[in-house]
């Protein structure tokens, strides 16, 4: 007996309401994650976490409320203060076994941040025209907030990795100074069986690369350099300034500055920035491509490398650098000054010792000028970046954004993970949020994200998180 019109309304309304329901759930799903994201990095980022001021631990304590009100067993997250004001967290994702673990890092501080200096308060989240903004959105509480809310979601739902996931945010990455406690170093030293893995992700370097809105490629970070400062003092028996002489600790600093400035280290490729330069020489307009292709060869081409090194990017990537950055010097405005100092830091390519770049600045400041390490520098390794690791992040990246290129990075600053690495943990930079490479405002006035990469490392550290759960 034929259906009357208004069965065949009623059904087909049914048949309408259940997909809108299905609809409305997947929805919710989707923005679920992305709403909690946004919770967690608001938390974060209204959290002070400056050296001077802020709380580091109150932070650690908020993420571990978050994780435990998600599931995880008191046992499996622990905030751990060596000192005031210091705090870290640590939670563990069990597996089934399968493997050893892999550690996914991020650090809670921030440098310093001044109201006046900014155009809004540095510690509020603040949404506008597409940014995130807020005092660590970039550097790094944007990434620790999608740590903390995928392995929120991960457990959620329920899933069982094979190997144990490890999640650390840690405390005074940025602070190297008077009452430092640095987090990672002192997981090292005390508790390392809470943070020992295979490997470790780090959120702190790497990942992708943007200009103006166009992803240009995503960089696996490799190696690092390493971290060095000296202090340069000529010294004066001073005098009267109303009868002044040649001799003038001042001027005989600054000429030793002035060759500091021209002082130029060699060009020296490892196998990391080798294979960057080589992959990255089809990105770019013709005769940088070539240069790119000259450059990673072995010898290196001087010319190309002269080219290059007028980025300062690149130049960073070809050589050890040094550049001067604190400067003091006299008692008073009527006196010839006795004393002058200056700081210079250098940051030098993996291989290189304290002694062979301290000699080389001596030699161009010359006998006359005293120099004195201000921080004693810790040789960086480089850690064979394995083909596996490379093929995942690789299957994860053109999951997301196809076609976009994987190239191996040096990062030219430094970070906690060589603190790993000299350890035994192999450590690999791999930031979830894009970096628009003319727009980096990490530690500067007004630091910002775009909301749609935020959004998109939320997936993309989901994903990622997924397949290295599974041992190779």
């Amino acid at each position: 007996m034929p259906m009357s019109l208004e069965v065949i309304i009623e059904q087909g309304l049914v048949r309408l309401l259940g997909k809108l329901l299905v609809l409305v759930m997947v929805l919710g799903a989707q923005n679920g994650p992305r709403d909690q994201a946004r919770s967690v990095l608001k938390e974060l980022i209204e959290i002070d976490t400056t050296a001077l001021a802020g709380d580091n631990t109150a932070a650690a304590e908020a993420m571990a409320r978050r994780l435990r009100a998600a599931g995880f067993a008191a046992a499996d997250v622990e905030v751990i203060v060596p000192a005031a004001k210091k705090g870290n967290v640590v939670a563990r994702l069990r597996g089934t076994g399968g493997g050893r673990p892999v550690l996914f890092l991020a650090h809670l501080d921030v440098v310093e941040a001044r109201r006046d200096e900014w155009t809004m308060d540095p510690f509020r989240l603040n949404e506008k025209d597409g940014y995130f903004y807020g005092r660590g959105t970039q550097d790094i509480k944007g990434d620790a907030a999608l740590l903390v809310t995928n392995f929120i979601r991960l457990k959620q739902e329920g899933f069982r990795p094979q190997r144990d996931l490890i999640l650390a945010l840690t405390a005074d990455e940025e602070n190297g100074g008077q009452g430092s406690v640095n987090g990672v170093q002192w997981f090292l030293d005390h508790r390392r069986s809470l943070i020992d893995a295979q490997f470790c992700v780090n959120t702190d370097s790497g990942g992708g690369q943007a200009r103006q809105g166009e992803r240009l490629l995503f960089a696996l970070q490799a190696a690092e350099k390493a971290y060095l400062s000296v202090v340069l003092r000529a010294t004066n028996p001073g005098g009267h300034s109303s009868m002044p002489r040649p001799e003038n600790a001042i001027y005989d600093l600054a000429t030793a500055l002035m060759k500091i400035r021209e002082l130029q280290f060699p060009v020296d490729l490892n196998e990391v920035t080798r294979a960057y330069f080589s992959r990255t020489a089809g990105l770019k307009n013709a005769p940088a491509a070539a240069d790119r292709k000259s450059v990673s060869k072995s010898p290196p081409d001087q010319n190309a490398a002269a080219r290059l090194s007028t980025s300062p990017y690149e130049n960073a990537l070809l050589r050890t650098t040094c550049v001067a950055t604190m400067l003091s010097g006299g008692h008073a405005e009527n006196a010839l000054p006795q004393t002058a100092e200056a700081t210079v830091n250098c940051r030098v390519l993996p291989g290189e010792i304290q002694a062979s770049v301290v000699d080389r600045i001596r030699a161009t400041v010359g006998p006359t000028i005293d120099i004195r390490t201000k921080i004693q520098m810790e040789p960086t390794i480089v850690y064979p970046l394995p083909q596996p690791l490379l093929t995942r992040v690789q299957g994860v990246v053109q999951s997301i954004w196809p076609g976009l290129p994987v190239v191996p990075v040096m990062e030219t600053g430094g970070t906690d993970g060589e603190k790993l690495r000299r350890a035994g943990i192999p450590t690999y930079g791999v930031c979830q949020i894009f970096a628009d490479l003319d727009d980096i405002r990490a530690h500067g006035r007004d630091e910002r994200i775009r909301t749609e990469y935020f959004y998109e490392g939320l997936e993309f550290g989901y994903r990622l998180m997924k397949e290295l759960s599974r041992p190779f």
